[in-house]
């Protein structure tokens, strides 16, 4: 196994020296607060946007928030639209706390970036997020003149929570006859909730994410746990995967989802589907939303822009 990265070491070892409280210790708002604050210390400044405004998307019977992003000096064209499902295990993240991404994303991909702020656990647990994941790509799909979009142009992907719902709205969209999503970019994904991949164990505590607080996440998201093989929560699961956009998984080596990433990447491989795969040895679950300490984690968020705006340009 390659070594953990120094800056990741350097950053493991300032959160021991803080003391910092495990996420499943504290109560659920407690936690989101002090989630905000890390992922917010750990960004830094992003490139600049043309362009962030916050709207609402009209689904349904309910509004679901989200923030549009434009690049610099695109002006009005229709441009390729990506839409991004935040991380947090389901229980955490919003608009804020992945902000620094999606304008990176955007800045780099040359693509309208759409970032979506689903409902969350253990308020509105499975299949809540997937559902306003599902609606708000639909919604878009439908509405680009709204947006500025160009929706024969669609990307869809996540980080972590963010990844899977992503990966689960590309095989929904195929059996339900569209939209078209021309590309599937999946960051560190739950693939599996049993949790029972070889890395869930071997990297279960020390490296920024723990097992215990992934059985926290997703007991909270799934408490019935005849849902865990579910592949609508599980992608891993699903039976067919063939004939889904082509995909770029991301993974980190210290990572418990490492193998998840992996897992599914091959999966989708043997059914056919192009899907590149790329591990960071030395990094750890989260890296790519924390540039301003890991070299990676920009390198990594570049890589996934080049990604997005070579399929959909």
């Amino acid at each position: 196994m390659t070594c953990l990265h120094p800056q990741a070491r350097a950053l493991i070892e300032a959160a021991a020296a803080a003391d910092l409280q495990p996420w499943h210790t504290m109560p659920v708002g407690e936690a989101r607060a002090a989630f905000r604050s890390r992922q917010a210390a750990a960004q830094g400044k992003p490139p600049p946007v043309g362009r962030a405004i916050d709207r609402t998307l009209e689904v349904s019977d309910r509004r679901i928030p989200a923030r549009v992003y434009r690049p610099v000096g695109r002006g009005g064209a229709e441009l390729p639209v990506y839409v991004h499902f935040h991380g947090g295990g389901w229980v955490f993240g919003d608009l804020d706390s992945h902000d620094g991404l999606c304008r990176d994303l955007c800045a780099r991909s040359g693509a309208l970036v759409v970032s979506v702020d689903y409902r969350l656990a253990p308020e509105h647990p499975y299949p809540a997020a997937l559902d306003d994941a599902w609606e708000s790509v639909l919604w878009i799909a439908a509405n680009g003149d709204e947006l500025g979009a160009d929706t024969g142009r669609l990307a869809v992907g996540g980080d972590s929570a963010g990844g899977t719902l992503a990966a689960t709205v590309c095989r929904r969209a195929r059996d339900e006859g569209g939209p078209d999503i021309r590309f599937q970019a999946l960051i560190y994904p739950v693939t599996d909730m049993t949790l029972s991949l070889p890395s869930m164990t071997e990297l279960a505590e020390g490296y920024n994410l723990t097992r215990d607080a992934m059985a926290w996440f997703r007991d909270l998201y799934l408490p019935d746990e005849a849902s865990w093989r579910d592949p609508d929560a599980s992608p891993v699961f699903a039976e067919d995967l063939g004939g889904l956009p082509p995909a770029l998984i991301v993974s980190a080596g210290f990572d418990p989802l490492r193998d998840d990433a992996k897992a599914y990447a091959d999966a989708l491989t043997a059914a056919g589907v192009s899907a590149g795969y790329v591990c960071y040895g030395g990094m750890i679950h989260g890296f790519l939303n924390m540039p301003a300490v890991l070299d990676d984690g920009r390198e990594a968020a570049a890589r996934v822009a080049r990604a997005i705006g070579g399929a959909l340009n």
